[in-house]
């Protein structure tokens, strides 16, 4: 049965029994699942931060997952309807039939335009989804074209909704690509459709090694394709219509896969396994509560997509587990402070620009990364402290459960305690939380800022450094 075959909107079947759709999901499993997982990492779940975290997570998952339907059931697929604007569960069929509107053609022999032959793109729909291969959410960037027949155009907000519907699930992009594109295609009755996905999907660093490589890609990138009727073969001519038109938005999707290319799984977390096995041993109870989670979704975790997902995603958190500061801090920094502790005054500033950093949003159990900007005055004549430890630093205080604000200033005090007190921190972070929940506020950064000592009151001192960095942004 597929996503478009006619139903009852009211009712759905859920295990052969006949419901009304207005059911909201079950959070309160995925909570006590997300208990476990944070006690496992060696949290307190009762503490100030993480008290509403089993609750927060649980509601971004199932936003996230709000266009799910169960893959390979007897009975049916389980469809969920949620009638709060930020949360709608509904078929792709209901939302494009209600948006058809008559719209005729050329006179025949003519050419094509309006509603009969004429092509219709509609670009860059920003969209996000979960990975199946680690439960991470990934971005994508949704390109959607069709050519009407039958005098017949769609409202073209359905094309994003439709889009969004199939995007609200675990996924993958080239099925993601296929469905979007099956979909409209069954819905509308074009006489083609073509789906283009860009899609990225943060790429950690090997967290084992103690620092980061300054060679390390941030994203892992996919382009994919899907056509159905004119578009079903990429040979067709009216591909290079389609990707000329993107070309118009200086979109290069040249090098694209389809649904019959045989291509390695592009999720980091398989793909980098095989060439650097992990040392870290996830445990069995947080296994069975990622578990639980996906059951908890309507997933099904023995479907072949989804087998050791559950064991990646313990494995990705296992990085951030609770540590004691100590054990880092040591083999970094003790020795060097005291040599770092002159008796006369300052005379010089050393800015450390971009130091990338990775960590994981306390609030959501998502990651945030991105860069940190130190500036410190030093003693002229002697050598200011090793960007080696400032990468150190920052390295120890990004793994693990976090916020922005506590990070910029844990880091600005522990660099002030050596350096003897004047210092600015500057952090820029992506917040996949701003991108992968309700508000879904994709492309926006946040930056924080410390100023302590000197940076506090010396207003020239302040600004030549921000300068700095603005300077470097634009270079």
């Amino acid at each position: 049965m597929g996503a478009l075959d006619d139903g009852r909107f009211g009712l759905e079947l859920v295990d052969g029994v006949s419901v009304e759709v207005g059911f909201e999901l079950d959070t309160l499993p995925i909570e006590e699942a997300v208990k476990v997982l944070l006690q496992g990492l060696g949290e307190d779940i009762n503490r100030e931060g993480l008290r509403k975290t089993p609750a927060r997570v649980a509601k971004a998952l199932s936003e996230g997952t709000r266009g799910l339907v169960l893959r390979g059931q007897e009975k049916g697929p389980i469809e969920r309807w949620n009638a709060d604007s930020n949360s709608y569960r509904q078929k792709a069929k209901d939302i494009v039939q209600g948006a058809l509107f008559p719209e005729v053609g050329l006179d025949d022999g003519v050419g094509h335009a309006g509603g009969v032959g004429g092509l219709v793109i509609v670009r860059d729909l920003d969209l996000f989804s979960y990975c199946e291969s680690c439960l991470l959410p990934f971005q994508v960037k949704c390109h959607v074209g069709y050519v009407p027949s039958g005098q017949r155009v769609v409202g073209l907000s359905k094309l994003s909704r439709v889009a969004d519907v199939f995007a609200k699930r675990l996924q993958d992009p080239q099925r993601l690509a296929d469905e979007v594109c099956s979909a409209l295609n069954n819905g509308i009755k074009p006489a083609g459709v073509a789906v283009v996905l860009q899609c990225l999907h943060i790429h950690f660093p090997n967290l084992e090694l103690g620092y980061l490589d300054s060679n390390h890609q941030e994203w892992v990138k996919a382009s994919v394709c899907s056509g159905e009727g004119l578009f079903e073969s990429t040979k067709a001519a009216i591909w290079s219509d389609f990707l000329s038109l993107l070309k118009f938005r200086g979109i290069n999707v040249e090098k694209t896969c389809t649904r019959d290319s045989t291509v390695p799984c592009w999720c980091p977390s398989q793909s980098s396994s095989t060439s650097t096995p992990c040392k870290i041993e996830p445990v069995h109870q947080m296994v069975a509560a990622a578990t639980s989670i996906l059951k908890s979704l309507g997933e099904d975790p023995s479907r072949k997509e989804l087998l050791g997902s559950a064991d990646r995603y313990v494995r990705w958190l296992k990085n951030f587990e609770k540590a004691e500061l100590e054990l880092m801090l040591n083999g970094f920094v003790c020795g060097k402070m005291d040599s770092l502790q002159p008796n006369c005054s300052k005379e010089e500033m050393h800015l450390e620009l971009n130091l990338a950093f990775w960590s994981l949003c306390e609030h959501h159990l998502l990651p945030f990364h991105g860069v940190m900007h130190i500036g410190y005055f030093y003693t002229k004549g002697t050598n200011p402290i090793a960007r080696s430890i400032l990468e150190s630093i920052v390295h120890f205080y990004g793994f693990k459960l976090q916020v922005q604000e506590r990070l910029t200033r844990q880091v600005s005090e522990t660099v002030s305690s050596l350096l003897g007190g004047d210092v600015i921190v500057v952090v820029e972070a992506s917040h996949s939380c701003m991108v992968s929940r309700g508000i879904e506020k994709l492309g926006s950064n946040t930056a924080t800022m410390a100023l302590l000592g000197r940076f506090s009151f010396d207003d020239a001192a302040k600004n030549m450094f921000l300068q700095s960095i603005q300077n470097t942004s634009t270079s």
